[in-house]
């Protein structure tokens, strides 16, 4: 028997996320691009060293489809570091994908150069890849655009609702024949995929997607025909077939994109393919820390320096943070947002967000406001404005006249 194919799997990168960054004046290009381009020098540094058969990048190389020309040299220079050691496929994703069919995609540049060892799914296919450990059979899926999978002629008039099914069920269609081309090769099946799954848990990529997102059901990809299916487009890691064979995997992203991926752990796949019996590991990068930090200040005298000694029992540097800061709106003025700046130089970045509460809202005591009677609200709102005991009675009896009367 032979060794099992030895394959990195990874997907998500976005190079040219600029969130949270700031402007690098070496380089002139954002410290956040440089984040996502560190990250993937990790996944090139590890399938180097571990001596990988094959990559699988499953799509979505760019932040959107018409990168900067620095970018697109930075990401073409690490495949080709890849390319150079193992055969290297590059599936299209969506924000790889021009809306026009008749424009090229951000990574058509490999296939138009002919790129040695460099593979680029444009559209659907198979084919069987030679690798140094033996041969497999690779199938791939890009991200299923409307205007490529349906004619126009045939969908006329009809609803969203009924295109999206009409969608669901070319690419079911499409998912079915490659399953057929695979069972007629008694070698390691590989299916690489750049979409939805119904039943996966989402993350950021909801903020970053591009147009109407189209799910595939994951009873489509869990066939037995195949030993592992390699997915992109989800940028939470996860595998959807529950440690049932065949693994059907998001790697998931490399880089944290908003504070929504604040607590996911981000990395790539790292498979052992053997017909029947594949495995596979999660590998964790090194991603940028996003951290939310809640301080309550109302009950400081200076806000300021009360918000910047629970600052400094934090260990923040390189961080991305966002200070969630609640205060009384008689403090806001007296905040000092300079400092807190200047005391956080070490952070990536900071955002303060302040949470101003009216004082008036203090005397419900927590009390939700449709507990209490419009009387008792209307005693606290005089009391919030410090009216005289005698006036504040008098005041009160007055309208609860008024309220008696009204029924």
């Amino acid at each position: 028997m032979s060794d099992p194919i030895r394959v990195l799997h990874f997907a998500d990168v976005h190079v040219g996320m600029e969130n949270y960054g700031r402007i690098d004046p070496a380089t002139g290009t954002s410290t956040r691009v440089r984040d996502f381009l560190d990250r993937l020098d990790e996944v090139i540094e590890f399938a180097l060293q571990q001596e990988a058969d094959l990559a699988i990048f499953a799509g979505d190389a760019f932040k959107n489809r018409d990168p900067e020309p620095t970018q697109q040299r930075e990401f073409a220079r690490r495949i080709k570091r890849l390319a150079d050691a193992m055969p290297t496929f590059l599936l299209v994703g969506n924000h790889d994908m021009p809306a026009m069919a008749a424009k090229a995609s951000s990574v058509d540049i490999f296939h138009a150069l002919d790129v040695p060892g460099v593979m680029v799914g444009q559209k659907p296919g198979a084919q069987v890849v030679q690798t140094r450990r033996g041969p497999l059979f690779l199938a791939w899926m890009p991200y299923p655009m409307r205007n490529r999978l349906l004619t126009r002629e045939e969908h006329a008039g009809k609803s969203i609702e009924e295109l999206e099914l009409a969608l669901r069920e070319a690419v079911s269609t499409i998912l079915r024949d490659l399953a057929a081309q695979a069972a007629q090769h008694d070698m390691p099946r590989l299916l690489v995929g750049h979409f939805s799954v119904a039943e996966a848990k989402l993350g950021s990529e909801r903020s970053v997607m591009l147009g109407r997102d189209v799910a595939v059901n994951r009873s489509a990809l869990a066939d037995p025909i195949w030993d592992y299916v390699a997915l992109g487009h989800i940028h939470r890691h996860q595998d959807l077939n529950q440690g049932s064979y065949p693994p059907v995997v998001y790697s998931g992203s490399l880089e944290r994109i908003d504070f929504g991926e604040e607590g996911e752990q981000k990395g790539f796949c790292w498979i052992s393919l053997a017909r029947q019996e594949t495995t596979f590991r999660f590998i964790p990068v090194t991603a940028r820390p996003f951290q939310t930090l809640e301080v309550d200040v109302r009950q400081a005298e200076d806000p300021t320096a009360a918000a910047l000694a629970a600052l400094a029992k934090q260990s923040l540097a390189g961080h991305v943070v966002r200070l969630r800061l609640r205060l009384l709106a008689s403090q806001e003025p007296a905040l000092r947002e300079a400092e807190i700046h200047a005391a956080l130089e070490e952070v990536s970045s900071l955002t303060i967000q302040k949470e101003v509460e009216q004082e008036a809202r203090l005397r419900l005591h927590d009390l939700a406001p449709e507990s209490l009677t419009p009387l008792e609200l209307l005693r606290r709102y005089f009391e919030s404005r410090n009216e005289d005991p005698q006036r504040l009675q008098a005041l009160l009896e007055k309208a609860e006249a008024m309220i008696r009367d009204s029924h």
